[in-house]
C-alpha cells in the first residue's frame, strides 16, 4: 500500500511538472508579412528639383540721363507696344543744354567764315606780292612775309571748321539727350516691373537704373532648375519634364529641357547646376517668379516585370529564414521588428546613381510568402532602372521569379499585432 501511495505521489509530481513545463515554456513565434506581388508595366526614372518661372524673354529698361519723372504713361501688367512711350523725365534742363549748343555752333560758324575772310585775304595778298617780287619791285622778305600770312590764315581756317564740327557734335549729343528723356519701349510685351513714380529723382551716372521690366511674351515661360551635382550626368537637352506648381495643385504643366548650363552654383559647399526647361502658358496661369516642383524624365521602361523596391531590402527574421533552410543574411535584423533594411543611399547602383537603379550589386535575395508563410529565397542580380518605388527585373535563363509572386517587404509577429490592435482600442 505504501509503494502504491509513492507511486502515485512521483505520478503527480511528474504530472505537474510537465503541465508547468508546457505552460511556462515559449510558444512558437508566429510571423505576419507584409507582401507586394511582381507586376509588369512601366517604371519612368526622374530626377527631381525645383525651380523659379520666368518670362522666356525678359527687358529691364532704363535711361541714358540723368532727371527727375515727371511723367508715366503705364502701369503693372500694361500692355505696351514696340516705340511706346513709357515714361518722361523733365526736359527742361536738357533743353537748355540744345540751346546752348545751338549758340556755340553759330559762335563757331560765324568764327569760320572770318577765318576763311581772312584766308581768302593772305592768299591774295601773296599772289600780289609774288608777282611784285618777280618784277623786281619789293623785297623778298616782304614776299616771304607775305607767304607766311597766307600759312598762318589757312590754319587758323582750318582751325575753325574743326570748331564748327566739334559745335556739331555737341548739338547732337545735346539733342540725343533730350530724347533720352522720353523712355521708349523696346519691345512688343507687358510691364512686370515698374520701380520709379512720379517726382523720383534717378541718376545715370555709372550704369543706367532700371525702370521697368518688360516681358516680351507670357505665353511661353522657362522654368530655372537647380539640379544636384549627383544628377545633372543623367539630364539631357530635349527630355520630357513634368511641372507641378503650389498655385495650381492638381495640375500638371509639360515642359521640355531646352539648356543646361554649365556654370556650377556653390552654396555652402553644395554644388548645383541650372537647368532650363520651357514650359507652355497658352492660359496664363503661370505668373514671374512661381516656385515649380520639377520632375525631369530621364529614363522610361514599357511592359517590363517590375520588382518592389521594398522587397530587395527586405531581411527575414532568423527563425522563420532558418526554418526554409536559408541562413540570415544580417546579423542586426533582431534589432528591426520590421524587417526593413535602410533605405538605400544614391548610387545604389554600378552604372545608375540617384534613382536610376543601373545594374545592382550581386547577391540582392527577395523572398517569396505563400499563404503567409516564407517558402523560398531568390538571388536578383539582373536589374535595371528603377523609381524608387520599384526596380526594373531583368530576368535571366536561371531565373525562377515570376509575374504575380508575392514578395515580402516587411514583417511583424503576431503577439506584436494583437498588442497594437489592442492599443488601438
Amino acid at each position: 500500500m505504501r509503494k502504491i501511495k509513492s507511486l502515485l505521489w512521483i505520478a503527480a509530481l511528474v504530472a505537474v511538472g510537465y503541465a508547468g513545463y508546457w505552460f511556462l515554456s515559449p510558444a512558437e513565434t508566429v510571423f505576419i508579412y507584409r507582401t507586394q506581388p511582381v507586376t509588369r508595366g512601366s517604371i519612368v526614372s526622374t530626377v527631381n528639383a525645383t525651380g523659379r518661372v520666368n518670362a522666356v524673354e525678359m527687358v529691364d529698361v532704363g535711361t541714358q540721363v540723368s532727371g527727375t519723372i515727371s511723367e508715366i504713361f503705364v502701369d503693372f501688367n500694361s500692355p505696351v507696344a514696340r516705340g511706346q512711350l513709357l515714361a518722361r523725365l523733365d526736359p527742361e534742363f536738357l533743353k537748355s543744354r540744345v540751346e546752348e549748343s545751338r549758340a556755340g555752333l553759330a559762335l563757331a560758324r560765324a568764327t569760320a567764315a572770318r577765318a576763311q575772310a581772312e584766308a581768302d585775304s593772305a592768299r591774295r595778298n601773296e599772289a600780289r606780292s609774288t608777282e611784285l617780287w618777280e618784277r623786281r619791285l619789293i623785297a623778298r622778305i616782304d614776299m616771304e612775309n607775305a607767304q607766311t600770312q597766307l600759312h598762318v590764315a589757312r590754319a587758323i581756317a582750318v582751325e575753325a571748321n574743326s570748331r564748327v564740327l566739334q559745335a556739331q557734335e555737341s548739338l547732337r549729343q545735346a539733342e540725343t539727350n533730350l530724347r533720352y528723356t522720353e523712355i521708349i519701349s523696346p519691345i512688343d510685351g507687358i510691364v512686370i516691373s515698374r520701380q520709379v513714380d512720379v517726382g523720383q529723382t534717378v541718376a545715370a551716372s555709372l550704369q543706367a537704373p532700371v525702370l521697368f521690366s518688360i516681358a516680351r511674351d507670357l505665353t511661353q515661360m522657362q522654368v530655372e532648375a537647380s539640379i544636384d551635382e549627383a544628377d545633372i550626368g543623367r539630364v539631357r537637352e530635349g527630355q520630357r519634364a513634368v511641372c507641378r506648381f503650389d498655385s495650381w495643385p492638381g495640375e500638371v504643366f509639360e515642359g521640355i529641357v531646352v539648356q543646361r548650363r554649365l556654370n556650377p552654383e556653390i552654396i555652402s559647399n553644395v554644388v548645383t547646376y541650372v537647368v532650363i526647361l520651357n514650359v507652355d502658358n497658352a492660359e496664363n496661369k503661370l505668373m514671374p517668379g512661381m516656385t515649380a516642383s520639377v520632375s525631369i524624365e530621364t529614363e522610361r521602361r514599357d511592359d517590363i516585370l517590375k520588382i518592389p523596391a521594398a522587397a530587395l531590402r527586405f531581411t527575414p527574421p532568423a527563425e522563420a529564414a532558418a526554418s526554409i533552410g536559408q541562413p540570415q543574411t544580417s546579423s542586426t535584423s533582431a534589432n528591426r521588428p520590421s524587417g526593413l533594411l535602410p533605405i538605400p543611399q544614391r548610387g545604389m547602383g554600378r552604372g545608375g546613381g540617384g534613382n536610376t537603379g543601373g545594374d545592382r550589386e550581386e547577391g540582392m535575395t527577395v523572398w517569396l510568402v505563400e499563404d503567409g508563410r516564407l517558402i523560398d529565397s531568390m538571388v536578383v542580380n539582373n536589374t535595371g532602372i528603377s523609381d524608387r518605388m520599384w526596380v526594373e527585373f531583368r530576368g535571366g535563363p536561371n531565373s525562377r521569379l515570376r509575374e504575380g509572386q508575392e514578395l515580402a517587404i516587411a514583417f511583424t509577429t503576431e503577439a506584436a499585432g494583437a498588442a497594437m490592435a489592442g492599443g488601438r482600442r
